[in-house]
């Protein structure tokens, strides 16, 4: 369970998290939405322990992030940010090593070689394995991402904004693959979207925020609703029940 207590983020005399005080329950896909400037990254990663917080504290199972010595919050919980360009040339196999650094320090055994294969053929990239980074897709680009932060073997996998620069396909590609990660292997993963209906149809729970602030908190049926939604975005919306998940159509 991740407990977060009154987190406040200030850059100069702008608040961009106010005082948000939540608990993201274990298992499932919770998703965070809100418009832009909700202080959504921003949250993420202050339970990363990316950036610090001005006030407050998180705590993943009963663990302080401020006060966990890195290598002991690497083994519970890992985050795959916005900005995950490498500057260095690395094969597929090569990034997804890195997940083991926790617990190799770059010395691999072979209980990691199985971690690294098991993550390569669940995201389907053993053929990819040789391949360098920048001869591929985006879309395989980001499915060797995701399957480091799946070699990490956490409890709690952050993905802030994974479906930027995919297309539909690709997108419900990602999403199916972060929904069977957490069923087929018993993670928690939480995840920054910007697409609502994304986060309707794949979230056990979803997180709305608004102006820095905690919104609403609750299953998709409570969140995506017509009221709700033009509340926390300025526009209105239209929800439809599609195959048993809930559509928004959204209009100016």
């Amino acid at each position: 369970m991740i407990e977060i207590r009154n987190i406040t983020k200030s850059y100069d005399s702008t608040v961009v998290v106010d005082a948000v005080t939540l608990t993201l329950r274990r298992g499932g896909i919770t998703s965070i939405i809100g418009p832009n400037g909700a202080g959504k990254s921003t949250l993420l990663s202050i339970i990363a322990r990316l950036i610090p917080t001005d006030k407050g504290t998180v705590m993943v199972d009963g663990l302080d992030v401020a006060r966990t010595a890195g290598e002991v919050l690497a083994r519970r919980l890992s985050i795959l940010r916005q900005d995950n360009h490498m500057t260095t040339r690395l094969t597929v196999r090569d990034l997804v090593a890195f997940g083991r650094y926790p617990y190799n320090k770059g010395r691999p055994t072979a209980q990691d070689q199985e971690h690294i294969n098991k993550a390569l053929a669940y995201l389907g990239l053993e053929d990819l394995g040789g391949r360098f980074l920048d001869e591929l897709s985006g879309g395989q680009r980001q499915r060797a991402f995701v399957a480091m932060v799946l070699c990490q073997d956490t409890d709690y996998m952050l993905f802030d904004e994974p479906l930027n620069n995919l297309d539909i396909r690709h997108a419900v590609a990602m999403m199916k693959l972060l929904r069977d990660a957490a069923r087929d292997f018993g993670k928690t993963v939480v995840v920054v979207l910007h697409d609502v209906n994304f986060a309707s149809c794949y979230s056990d729970q979803i997180i709305v925020m608004r102006d820095g602030k905690l919104f609403l908190q609750g299953p998709p049926s409570e969140i995506i609703r017509p009221d709700t939604l033009q509340q926390t975005y300025g526009c209105p919306f239209e929800v439809h029940d599609l195959g048993g998940d809930r559509i928004a159509v959204y209009y100016a």
